[in-house]
C-alpha cells in the first residue's frame, strides 16, 4: 500500500491499482486522516475546516458522506490494512507506518543512518499536496507543510555535507525541489554550492550564490547569511592559486580503467575579449562536468586539462600525455546580445574529426546558456563517441574481444529494432556474460533484448521471454547500481513485461539522477509515463530525448513513442502519420505496422489501415489479436488496448 501526498495524492493499492475517490473532498479528508498518522481527529474541527460556512447538519452529513466512500474503498478485511475508525465525536485513519509517505519521511529524516537520508530525500517529492488547486480545507496542511519543509531544509544541508556520490546525489535532487517550491530557500542554495564545490565546479557554486542572492533580494528582500557567504568566499584565493599553477603536461598521470573511453575537455578559445574569459572558463567548466556525470565516459579533470590553456599542443601528443583516446575542443565568441559557441569532437589518435556543432544563443542568461550548451554538448556527444567506439570494436579480431567490446558490438543489434539483428545481439551479450559473468550492463542489456523478443512478439514462446527477461533484470540489478545505461534497460524492460511501472520508474529515475543527460532515459522516462495513462508528461520526456540527441539510433522509438501519447489523447490522425514517418523511414520496423493498422483504422482511413496489416502479418505471419493480448506492453491501460483491439478489428487482424 502507497499514500504519497507529497506534491499531491496518489494512492496505490498493495495490487498496483490507482484508488480513486468519489470527491476531491474525500481525497483531502484522506489525506488529512494520514497525515494525523492514527491519531483520532475531531469530527467538529474537520466539518469547520472542510466545509465551513455550512451548517452543523449539512457539514457532518458531508463528512458520513466522505467517510462512507473511503470505507468503500477500503472495505473490512482489505489487503491493504486501512481502517477508518470512529464515533460520534472523533475519527481516525487505521494504516501501516510505512504506508503513507510522510510519515516514512518523519523517520527517515531526522535519523543517523544514510540510506535512511537519502529515502527520505526521495520521498520529499514537493511540498505536502502542493499540487492541489485551491480548495476549501487545504488551510488545514499549512502547519503540517511548513513542518515537513523544515524537515527537509534540515536534511538537504545534512546530504550537502556527506561523502559519497548516493548522499550528494540525493541532496541536488532534493535542493532542486526545494527551490522549484520556494526560491527563496537559502538552506537548498546553500547545499548546491556546497555540493558544487565537492565535484570541484568552483563556476557552478558561484552561479548557484548569485541565484541564491538575486532570489533573496527579490523574494524576502534579505542578503544572503554569512553562513552562505562563507561557502564563495572561504575557496576564492585556493581557487585563484590552483589555476595560477596548472600541472605541467609531461607530469600528468591518467589513472582510469582501460574499458571507458576516455575524453578530455581543452580549454576553449576566446574570439571576443578579456572581459568574456570567465564566460569561455564557465561553458568549459559546466561541459566538463555534465561529460563527468556521464558514467560512459572517463573524462580528465579540469585541472589537467587547464595546463594546455594559450598553448598549440598537436592531439596526438596530447593523447600520449595524458593517455586519452578523445578530446574536445571549442571557441566562444560574443557579439552584442548573441554567442556562439563551437564544439567539435576528435579522435586523438587518428586526428578525425567524429563531431562537431554550433550554437547560436541569446547572451540574456550566461549562467543559462552555459547550462544548456553543456547537457547539448553530453547529449550529442553521447552516441556519436558511442559510434566511434562500436567500429573500433568491429575492426577487432574477434577471438581477442574483451567483454567490453563484445557489448559495444551488441549495442546496433539490440537497437535496431529487428528480430534478427536482436537475435545477434542477444548471442553477443551472451558471449560477453560467458567472458564476464559480473558484467551488470552486459546482463541489464540482456534484459532488455528478450523484452523486445516479448513485446514485439519476436520469439514463439511469449512467456518464457518474459521470464528471461526479469531473470536477466534481477541478475543486472545486483551489479549495476551506479550505471545509467545498464539501469535504463532494466527499467524499460521492467516496464515493458509487467505492470509494475513504479518499480521500472524507479531505476530510470535513479539513472537521470546519475547521467541527467541521457537521452535514452529521458526516453524511457517518456514511456512509463504512457504506460501510466499521462500522455503529456510522456510528450515533454520524450521531446527532451529528441533535442539531447536528434540522430539517436532509437530515435524510431522516440516517434512512437510520440504517436502512442497522440493517441491517449484522441488524436489518431496523427498518431498514423507519426507511424506512417516511421517505416517511410525504417521499412525494417515491421512491428510497427500494427499501430499504423489500428490508428489508421480508427481515424477512418481502411485502405491504410488493411495495407499496414498485410505488411504486418508478412513479416510475421503468426500475429494476432490473441497473441498482442499476451504480448504488447500496452496492454495494461484498458482504455487504450480495448481501442487498439478496436482498430485491429476494423483493419482485418485475425482474432487467432
Amino acid at each position: 500500500m502507497r499514500i504519497r501526498l507529497f506534491g499531491g495524492i496518489e494512492v496505490i493499492s498493495p495490487d498496483g491499482r490507482p484508488v480513486h475517490f468519489a470527491t476531491r473532498k474525500t481525497a483531502l479528508i484522506f489525506a488529512a486522516l494520514a497525515v494525523a498518522g492514527g491519531r483520532a481527529q475531531r469530527r467538529e474541527a474537520l466539518c469547520e475546516a472542510f466545509w465551513p460556512g455550512r451548517g452543523e447538519a449539512q457539514a457532518r452529513s458531508s463528512l458520513r458522506q466522505a467517510l462512507v466512500d473511503i470505507r468503500r474503498s477500503f472495505p473490512a478485511g482489505n489487503l491493504a490494512g486501512i481502517e477508518i475508525e470512529s464515533d460520534l465525536d472523533t475519527v481516525a485513519l487505521r494504516a501501516e507506518p510505512g504506508d503513507a509517505d510522510v510519515r516514512l519521511f518523519e523517520q527517515t529524516a531526522q535519523g543517523a543512518d544514510a540510506t535512511g537520508l537519502v529515502i527520505a530525500a526521495d520521498l520529499y517529492r514537493g511540498d505536502l499536496l502542493a499540487d492541489e488547486a485551491s480548495h476549501e480545507g487545504l488551510d488545514w496542511f499549512a502547519p503540517h507543510q511548513r513542518s515537513y519543509r523544515r524537515i527537509a531544509l534540515v536534511l538537504v544541508e545534512r546530504l550537502s555535507e556527506m561523502s559519497g556520490p548516493d548522499g550528494t546525489a540525493a541532496g541536488e535532487r532534493l535542493a532542486e525541489r526545494l527551490i522549484a517550491a520556494d526560491p527563496a530557500a537559502e538552506e537548498a542554495h546553500r547545499a548546491l554550492i556546497r555540493i558544487y564545490r565537492a565535484r570541484g565546479q568552483p563556476n557552478a557554486a558561484l552561479r548557484q550564490y548569485m541565484l541564491c542572492k538575486e532570489a533573496l533580494r527579490r523574494e524576502i528582500g534579505a542578503e544572503p547569511e554569512a553562513a552562505t557567504r562563507a561557502l564563495i568566499e572561504n575557496h576564492e584565493e585556493r581557487d585563484h592559486a590552483e589555476e595560477a599553477a596548472p600541472v605541467p603536461p609531461k607530469t600528468t598521470v591518467a589513472l582510469h580503467g582501460g574499458d571507458q573511453p576516455s575524453v578530455v575537455v581543452l580549454p576553449f578559445e576566446n574570439l571576443s575579449g578579456p572581459e568574456d574569459e570567465f564566460l569561455v572558463e564557465g561553458v568549459v567548466e559546466e561541459i566538463t562536468a555534465t561529460l563527468s556525470r556521464v558514467r560512459d565516459f572517463f573524462v580528465i579533470s579540469r585541472q589537467s586539462a587547464y595546463a594546455y590553456k594559450g598553448r598549440f599542443v598537436d592531439l596526438a601528443e596530447i593523447g600520449r600525455e595524458l593517455s586519452i583516446q578523445y578530446a574536445v575542443e571549442g571557441s566562444v565568441r560574443r557579439s552584442n546580445d548573441r554567442v556562439r559557441v563551437a564544439v567539435k569532437l576528435s579522435d586523438t589518435r587518428t586526428r578525425a574529426q567524429i563531431w562537431s556543432e554550433r550554437y547560436d544563443r541569446a547572451a540574456s542568461d550566461i549562467f543559462a546558456l552555459q547550462d544548456e550548451i553543456a547537457g547539448q554538448v553530453a547529449g550529442a556527444m553521447h552516441p556519436a563517441l558511442f559510434k566511434a567506439e562500436i567500429e573500433a570494436a568491429r575492426r577487432r579480431p574477434p577471438d581477442s574481444l574483451r567483454a567490453y567490446e563484445l557489448v559495444l558490438r551488441a549495442y546496433p543489434d539490440i537497437w535496431s529494432a529487428s528480430a534478427e539483428a536482436n537475435r545477434r545481439g542477444v548471442e553477443l551479450l551472451h558471449q560477453a556474460i560467458a567472458t564476464d559473468p559480473d558484467y551488470g550492463r552486459a546482463h541489464a542489456l540482456l534484459s532488455w533484448g528478450h523484452a523486445q523478443n516479448l513485446a514485439y512478439t519476436w520469439a514463439p514462446d511469449p512467456e518464457l521471454e518474459r521470464t528471461k527477461a526479469l531473470s536477466e533484470a534481477e541478475r543486472a540489478a545486483t551489479l549495476a547500481s551506479n550505471d545509467p545505461m545498464a539501469l535504463t534497460a532494466i527499467g524499460a524492460a521492467l516496464s515493458m513485461c509487467t505492470n509494475d511501472q513504479d518499480r521500472a520508474g524507479a531505476y530510470i529515475e535513479r539513472a537521470l539522477a546519475l547521467d541527467p543527460n541521457s537521452a535514452w532515459a529521458w526516453a524511457r522516462s517518456g514511456w512509463v509515463a504512457l504506460y501510466r495513462d499521462q500522455p503529456q508528461t510522456a510528450r515533454k520526456h520524450i521531446e527532451h530525448a529528441m533535442a539531447l540527441s536528434p540522430l539517436d539510433p532509437l530515435e524510431h522509438n522516440f516517434v512512437i513513442g510520440l504517436a502512442v501519447a497522440s493517441a491517449l489523447e484522441g488524436d489518431y490522425a496523427q498518431a498514423a502519420r507519426y507511424i506512417q514517418s516511421v517505416v517511410d523511414k525504417n521499412p525494417h520496423v515491421t512491428w510497427a505496422y500494427r499501430q499504423l493498422a489500428s490508428y489508421s483504422a480508427i481515424a477512418g482511413d481502411l485502405e491504410t489501415a488493411r495495407h499496414a496489416v498485410a505488411m504486418l502479418r508478412a513479416s510475421n505471419p503468426s500475429v494476432s489479436i490473441a497473441v498482442l493480448k499476451k504480448s504488447h506492453p500496452l496492454r495494461h491501460i484498458p482504455r487504450l488496448f480495448d481501442k487498439f483491439v478496436e482498430g485491429w478489428r476494423m483493419a482485418g487482424l485475425p482474432e487467432e
